[in-house]
């Protein structure tokens, strides 16, 4: 079938649905809206003329002239009944215990099409906007796809709303939810406020007086610990996250951004906020940026970056967290993210605001570095499970383990495009793995792939399950079976053999490093332009080529 995506951007959710379709035989293109006029835009669908359009992700109104000719069919964040562009917003704030996505066709009025398909699904609690986005939300989307998917082949037509049944009641037309919705108070309880948080993520933000500046916060936990301070009270420092008093518990806070006429960069929260001096007090396990657990033999090290952006102290903590994991005596060490992120490489945000932004790159770049060598020269046999999608730098962390799987779903972006070259040690892991031809053309072609396709090509070597309490399962299984001491002595000896064939990961990070300060000192392929772009979510001139109908 040929099937068009059109979407405002080609972000995670449209690039799973892209991979899929792709993977099971579809003609697939995509057409970004942002790019169009509605008339070029219509020109465009005219001159593919697909058998399906697909919206997974838009913004943008469809042209009438457009769904009126061909099947075009909106993924909507919502169950049945529900309208209105803030639907998990809602979701959150109101704390629906239930929630859902539908399939519906495009018409005149917005989410109010004929129905194709609509799942639903539980929504945890304290889960924030993006996490419950990028995973169940996700999840649930790709469901309404491949149902929409078979309708059409099958020459189905959708069903009236009012004739589909209402799995979650009370819902209907909402309206948009603008920052002033999501303000806090901090009289309020921790938990109140740490939910509003959570619904804001992402944007709007969730804005807050203190001190006379006006703030947004985001990724937030409660505690019930009370310390009697005035609310508002800066009370504990972890790291970079911060502890205020409320008027009952405390809130922990990991970013931050300052408010006045636009809202500034998103940053780890005391590098926005002034924690003066601030006595230690450890974070909860919710925000913590490490937890290490030990089943005999096996290591277990989690490490958790709030959207997958690792900042140079950051990425320094985590090598600590990694040495002291190896200096045990264990026989393996299993690296995971979180169930909503593993990582993206280095923090262009904490970058783009330093004083210096390219002594700052060059400072990261050499801690993530660090860490991947740690990883890469261990003397335990290391795993490494993409829990969920990662990007550039964050792909190739994982590629330095010796064993690298992942969870269903996972889509990964194995190379890097914002002007620089790239480190992390991928001259070596990529090739090591998947040989230099099919290396350049993942680098060169600069694509995502899905964890299945990664693992045809031999880039990881396993995909788990989807649900998360199964690949943990999963996940501690594959461990097991590499501790049996056949499998083990094997192992090692693969290990010992690939550092034999290679040259010494220092000739690998030496020739990455003189890259990668011709593209942050000298500028030479437009890093600096490029990262202001993407941190500030620069609507695209056009369609990539690569993404387009051949």
């Amino acid at each position: 079938m040929k099937i068009l995506l059109l979407a405002s951007a080609f972000n995670g959710l449209t690039q799973r649905v892209w991979c899929t379709l792709r993977e099971q035989g579809h003609d697939v293109g995509v057409e970004l809206a942002p790019a169009h006029t509605p008339e070029s835009m219509t020109a465009a669908v005219e001159r593919i003329d697909p058998d399906l359009i697909l919206c997974p992700f838009l913004k943008h109104r469809v042209p009438e002239d457009v769904w009126r000719r061909w099947t075009t069919v909106i993924v909507h964040p919502g169950p049945v009944g529900d309208r209105g562009p803030s639907s998990l917003d809602h979701a959150l704030l109101g704390r629906s215990p239930r929630w859902g996505v539908t399939a519906l066709s495009a018409v005149e009025e917005m989410d109010a099409g004929p129905v194709w398909a609509s799942f639903t699904f539980d929504v945890p609690e304290g889960i924030t906007k993006s996490a419950l986005y990028n995973s169940r939300v996700a999840d649930a989307a790709m469901d309404c796809v491949a149902a929409v998917v078979r309708k059409v082949a099958a020459g189905d037509r959708p069903k009236p709303a009012d004739e589909h049944p209402r799995a979650v009641p009370g819902t209907g037309e909402l309206p948009l939810l603008r920052r002033p919705a999501f303000a806090l108070d901090w009289r309020a309880p921790a938990a109140d406020l740490a939910r509003r948080i959570a619904a804001a993520d992402g944007a709007p933000g969730a804005p807050v007086e203190l001190n006379g500046q006006t703030y947004c916060l985001f990724d937030a936990a409660a505690t019930d610990e009370h310390s009697g301070a005035e609310p508002g009270t800066i009370v504990g420092r972890d790291a970079e996250a911060l502890a205020f008093a409320t008027g009952r518990g405390t809130l922990w806070v990991g970013y931050a951004a300052t408010l006045d006429r636009r809202r500034g960069p998103k940053l780890p929260a005391a590098m926005v906020v002034d924690p003066k001096d601030a006595p230690f007090r450890a974070a909860p396990a919710a925000i913590a940026e490490t937890a290490y657990r030990r089943e005999g033999d096996i290591g277990y090290l989690q490490i958790r970056s709030y959207n997958g952006a690792m900042h140079t102290e950051q990425c320094r903590r985590l090598t600590q967290a990694v040495e002291k994991a190896l200096a045990e005596d264990t026989r393996i060490l299993v690296l995971t993210g979180t169930e909503h992120a593993f990582s993206n490489g280095i923090h262009l945000g904490v970058i783009d605001a330093a004083p210096d932004p390219a002594a700052e790159a060059w400072a990261n770049i050499n801690a993530i570095d660090d860490l991947c060598t740690a990883i890469a020269a261990a003397d335990q046999l290391t795993v490494a499970a993409f829990t969920a999608s990662a990007g550039a730098g964050g792909v190739m962390t994982g590629l330095c383990a010796d064993v690298t799987v992942a969870r269903d779903g996972v889509v990964l972006n194995p190379y890097y495009d914002m002007g620089i070259f790239g480190s992390e040690l991928h001259t070596w892991s990529v090739a090591d793995r998947v040989g230099d031809t099919v290396a350049s053309r993942l680098l060169g072609d600069k694509l995502p792939i899905s964890a299945t396709e990664a693992q045809r090509i031999g880039l990881i070597g396993a995909v788990g399950p989807r649900d998360w309490d199964e690949f943990g399962r999963w996940l501690r299984a594959v461990a097991l079976g590499y501790n049996d001491p056949v499998t083990r002595g094997r192992m090692f000896a693969a290990k010992s053999r690939r550092r034999a064939e290679s040259k010494p990961l220092s000739y690998y990070r030496t020739i990455e490093l003189a890259e990668m300060a011709r593209d942050m000192f000298d500028d030479r392929h437009g890093f600096h332009a490029k990262r202001r772009a993407f941190l500030g979510k620069s609507a695209p001139a056009e369609t990539p080529a690569k993404l387009r109908f051949a």
